[in-house]
């Protein structure tokens, strides 16, 4: 039995981020990787192979000194940063995203999205499922939606997982009632570290190919015997992910897949030596690879409550500017960028008045979301807010909206209805259209 301790943050309301997955064995309920790993069970595949990576800014990072400046607003709005021209004319954003600017027409900022919740895990849970949860929980209510793209389209190639986390799994990224074999898949390690491996995918020196189906049969038929109690529903199908889990550790593509160490080292240089950047290109290798959606830990820090300006300038923006716009610009260069939807934001956006710690709180009434790829209208800068940055004044864009417009690019109905154990119908999305401005 391999045990994986998932990595933790903390936001300034306490919500932990820590989970648990316990790896190789369903003893006292414990989650198993095949639970984890989902491959094509649906009929058919997608006409196109598309596949999205998603980068959480985990916190709420600010749209008021990103893309949505307001230069001409007093001082306790606008704060210490200064817009800067893109090559797209008339849109401008932060001068701390200088590589972004320079290649602005392969992006496009929607910087009318909204909701109403400004709870870290209310908003987290509205932004990553498109529902709106009604008590502040940690854990899924609604599955997050690299897990409903786990269980429509499944992964792009055989023997690969469908939905990857990285560097570790986030919170509120969970399946829900879809079940435990659409949770996300995990390395739980930096991919910046020299040493960096994927725990659970390669098989110890001792144990041999012989020995580990020797060992899943005999699990196979310990966990017969659970069959008839499991409540849940988490072992329906356990056969089929044994096997998947089975060829993913024995076989050298998903290996191969997740050794970052193999790229270019000048090439990983470009994306930025730290957690974001490498696991920024370690995503790109994924859905190379065949991984359908992947979700990237934007490195935490995002929740600026005090010292906005010296977090956001010194750390934050150079490490996101930089992975953004490399991992776009490499997805160009490899004819990929028709195929694979990069999308970034956070669970709300910061507010415009500055507080007396030189910070920023929580802010649902504005936010940006940026969108690169997947075959949209790229270049534009969508929607307006008023002169403080704190609502829209042009068409309001929901979670739902944002989401829809993902599963749009994936070729997947938002309207398509699961249903949870108490056999409820519940829709992908029950609110919200594609963005009109983005298809």
């Amino acid at each position: 039995m391999f045990d994986l301790t998932l990595g933790s943050t903390r936001t300034c309301d306490g919500v932990s981020r820590r989970d648990f997955l316990r790896v190789g064995s369903l003893a006292i309920g414990g989650l198993s990787l095949p639970q984890l790993l989902r491959q094509q069970a649906v009929a058919g595949a997608p006409a196109k192979k598309k596949s999205v990576i998603l980068i959480w800014q985990a916190g709420g990072p600010s749209h008021i000194d990103m893309y949505d400046l307001k230069p001409a607003s007093p001082a306790e709005y606008r704060g210490e940063f200064q817009p800067i021209p893109t090559n797209v004319p008339g849109v401008e954003i932060s001068e701390h995203l200088p590589m972004q600017a320079k290649m602005f027409d392969k992006l496009a900022v929607v910087r009318s999205a909204f909701h109403t919740n400004a709870g870290h895990g209310m908003g987290s849970q509205w932004m990553l499922t498109g529902w709106q949860p009604t008590i502040e929980v940690n854990d899924n209510i609604y599955p997050a939606s690299g897990a409903v793209v786990s269980a429509l389209n499944g992964p792009n190639e055989q023997g690969m997982p469908a939905y990857v986390n990285l560097p570790s799994r986030i919170g509120l990224g969970k399946a829900a009632y879809l079940g435990a074999a659409h949770n996300p898949f995990a390395p739980d390690s930096n991919p910046d570290d020299p040493n960096f491996q994927v725990r659970n995918l390669k098989l110890p020196g001792r144990i041999d190919r012989s020995r580990l189906e020797g060992r899943r049969n005999l699990i196979a038929q310990v966990d017969s015997l659970r069959r008839d109690v499991d409540a849940k529903g988490d072992i329906a199908g356990l056969d089929s992910f044994y096997r998947d889990a089975f060829e993913m550790v024995t076989n050298e593509k998903a290996q191969r897949a997740f050794d970052v160490n193999k790229e270019d080292p000048k090439l990983r240089e470009q994306y930025g030596r730290n957690d974001l950047g490498q696991s920024c290109i370690l995503a790109r290798r994924l859905v190379e690879a065949g991984v359908s959606y992947i979700t990237v830990q934007a490195g935490g820090g995002w929740d600026t409550h005090g010292d906005n300006f010296n977090q956001l300038k010194n750390n934050l923006l150079p490490k996101f500017d930089r992975a953004v716009a490399a991992l776009v610009e490499d997805l160009c260069q490899r004819g990929m960028q028709e195929d694979v939807l990069v999308m970034c934001m956070g669970e709300f956006g910061r507010t415009p008045r500055i507080n007396g710690g030189a910070g920023r709180d929580h802010w649902p009434g504005a936010m940006s979301v940026l969108y690169a790829g997947g075959g949209l209208k790229m270049g534009q800068a969508i929607g307006t807010t008023d002169t403080k940055a704190e609502y829209p004044t042009s068409k309001g864009y929901s979670p739902g909206c944002v989401l829809s417009t993902m599963y749009h690019v994936l070729g997947i109905d938002h309207h398509h209805v699961f249903y949870d154990q108490a056999r409820r119908p519940l829709p992908v999305l029950n609110e919200g259209q594609p963005i009109p401005e983005l298809v």
